[in-house]
């Protein structure tokens, strides 16, 4: 009896240390409900338009004219052109308002005032057939080139781009489309509520630019330094960006990557902090990326590829309203990143990672930004994959190399698969991956996370804007220069 006990006794260990060994291991798992942004997305049948939502001409500070802009996104492939001069709505391809201190602007910019728009029909300056298509029903405005009788692609022109604040003394820019206000409208010093809230009033969309500009971000040496949550000045300035997000669904998020990411090299760094704050109250934050182009040379430095069934200007705004699109640059300024890409790529035996890992190495040795080339093949996301069950998120590609998730801020993973439950100690409210091949860089947006344990929402506290009393001031010193400067002989004189 007492051999036959003790024998029970093993056996009943052994099934105890066995069943509990499941136990254990299912302790670290979690039931995440993932929302994924391109849930409704069919990536078979799905159209991939090239945008670019921030540009100017010679209508605000820009240095090349309406036309000549049009002509040079309509040859590098662009489907989408936002016209969004300073404090001046985009009215069509063939007719455009001109204020008068932006003149003034012009003038001593490029030396004169280029007032010039397209024509219904005309040619380019290299004498291409060109026409203006207007959809009848929508309004919507096309522009296509026609050569030997063929029909190019179509551009779509976005409806009432305009890049608010225009005559602000630290950037604080506002895009905005599809909303009819802010022609005219001067001031804006540090003042990112007044247009957020009149476009969201009427319905149109809004994006904060650049951040790293008005943040002085750009300034900094590291990106340790950039954005520390542990300066007053940048904290003031990150709790504005969460105010202004929180309070207005129709501002989307920000740009990460314009006109080469110099000025926005740390503002991947803005997107992560945002993203952990302000996902926790229900909402995602959406990035952009854009040419800001106001010179020929920096068209296709950075675009936006929109998700939709049709190009018009009602798909596009459902599209950019849902996060179903991806930021892309053809430029990396940021050398930490560089560094993470290269790191990846040195593991992986291809001939486009090695070539990858040179492009990196060169910039880095040089202190350089990475660019890929005028003529590079850009990454191409062809499927997102989310399975619940096994709380895994797949993206497939085509010309990437490198696929690097990150998570509050720090990269947690890389490859084409994330096992959400082979983080859990390290995933906050949201995931994201960047996508990088000799071609660019693409960011999905972000898929946010609600499991038992997700991230609360912080209690931010009482939060007051000085931007108004900022702007009071500037503005009211803006609104007096047409009394100090006689604007009304300098343009006699010079002829404006």
């Amino acid at each position: 009896m007492k051999k036959i006990s003790k024998i029970t006794a093993v056996i009943l260990s052994l099934t105890m240390l066995l069943t509990a060994v499941p136990v254990a291991f299912a302790g670290n798992e979690v039931d995440y409900e993932i929302t994924n942004p391109y849930e409704t997305i069919d990536f078979a049948t799905i159209n991939r338009y090239k945008a670019d939502l921030h540009s100017h001409t010679t209508f605000s500070d820009g240095n090349e004219t309406l036309p000549a802009m049009v002509e040079r996104h309509y040859e590098m492939g662009f489907d989408i052109l936002a016209i969004t001069d300073h404090g001046t709505v985009s009215y069509g391809y063939t007719s455009q308002t001109f204020n008068d201190p932006l003149k003034l602007i012009s003038w001593v910019k490029n030396g004169g005032v280029f007032t010039d728009v397209l024509a219904e029909n005309g040619k380019t300056s290299d004498g291409v057939d060109y026409r203006i298509d207007t959809d009848a029903e929508t309004n919507d405005e096309y522009y296509i080139e026609t050569v030997n009788g063929q029909d190019g692609h179509a551009m779509m022109r976005v409806p009432y781009g305009n890049e608010q604040n225009p005559t602000s003394f630290n950037n604080a820019h506002v895009n905005s489309w599809f909303a009819d206000w802010g022609n005219g409208v001067l001031g804006g010093t540090s003042n990112y509520e007044t247009p957020i809230a009149a476009i969201d009033e009427m319905g149109g969309l809004s994006v904060i630019n650049h951040p790293g500009e008005y943040t002085n971000a750009r300034d900094e040496e590291t990106q340790e330094s950039a954005y520390n949550l542990d300066d007053p000045v940048y904290n003031y300035k990150i709790n504005k960006f969460i105010n202004m997000l929180l309070s207005y669904d129709t501002c989307l998020g920000i740009d990460i990557n314009s006109k080469g990411d110099s000025r926005t090299r740390y503002d991947r760094k803005l997107w992560d902090i945002l993203l952990q704050k302000i996902v926790p109250y229900g909402r995602n934050v959406y990035a952009i990326a854009t040419t800001d182009a106001h010179n020929l040379g920096i068209v296709d430095s950075g675009y936006t590829v929109m998700l939709m069934n049709d190009l018009t200007s009602a798909d596009l705004k459902s599209a950019m309203e849902n996060g179903q699109f991806f930021a892309a640059s053809k430029y990396i300024g940021n050398t930490l990143e560089m560094e993470a890409y290269k790191a990846i790529a040195e593991n992986i035996n291809t001939t486009e990672a090695q070539q990858l890992v040179q492009m990196l190495d060169t910039a880095l040795a040089n202190g350089e930004k990475f660019y890929a080339g005028e003529n590079a093949i850009v990454p191409v996301v062809t499927n997102i994959v989310v399975d619940e069950s096994n709380d895994t998120i797949t993206v497939a590609t085509d010309n990437a190399v490198v696929i690097r998730w990150i998570a509050d801020g720090k990269e947690i993973a890389s490859g084409a698969t994330i096992d959400l439950d082979d983080y859990a100690d390290e995933i906050g409210s949201y995931v994201r991956a960047e996508i990088v091949g000799v071609g660019g860089v693409l960011y999905t947006q972000a898929f946010t996370l609600d499991y038992d344990g997700a991230p609360e929402p912080e209690d931010f506290g009482f939060f007051y804007d000085f931007g108004g009393i900022v702007s009071a001031i500037c503005d009211t010193i803006v609104k007096l220069l047409p009394y100090i400067l006689p604007l009304k002989l300098i343009y006699f004189i010079a002829g404006v």
